[in-house]
């Protein structure tokens, strides 16, 4: 498996009017792309760094992921992502080393990347995406 970096930072939030102008605003952080990933119940806020992205989370249904970690835990960071080469490869060394993943096969998220999660059981209590850009 060949990590290329890191992708993003996922931060749940639960109002997109109020949380953003910290990071547009305050920060000057260029905002690049609000997208609606239904399957996943979440409208993504993206912000580009130049070298890494933070995505703002907001839950479209209270029982989506987004909309149960905010009930469970609040707003916050919700996970991290890293970039990899091969998303196909890296699962089967996943698998190989008996890694939780949040289901078995990719998915595409945000800006069409091939993604999945390992669960945090696996990783030390931290939520991790794998992505690959397609």
């Amino acid at each position: 498996m060949k990590v290329i970096g890191v992708e993003h930072i996922g931060i749940a939030i639960k109002d997109l009017e109020k949380d953003a102008p910290f990071w547009s605003k305050v920060l000057g952080i260029e905002q690049t792309k609000t997208e609606d990933v239904d399957d996943q119940g979440v409208i993504t806020d993206i912000y580009d760094t130049g070298r890494g992205k933070i995505e703002l989370l907001l839950s479209k249904y209270p029982d989506s992921p987004i909309g149960k970690f905010l009930k469970k835990r609040g707003p916050g960071i919700h996970h991290i992502c890293l970039q990899v080469e091969d998303i196909e490869e890296s699962i089967k060394v996943l698998k190989k080393h008996g890694i939780e993943t949040i289901g078995d096969k990719s998915s595409i998220g945000a800006e069409g990347f091939k993604v999945i999660f390992i669960h945090p059981r696996s990783t030390g209590g931290v939520l991790v995406e794998l992505a690959e850009k397609t």
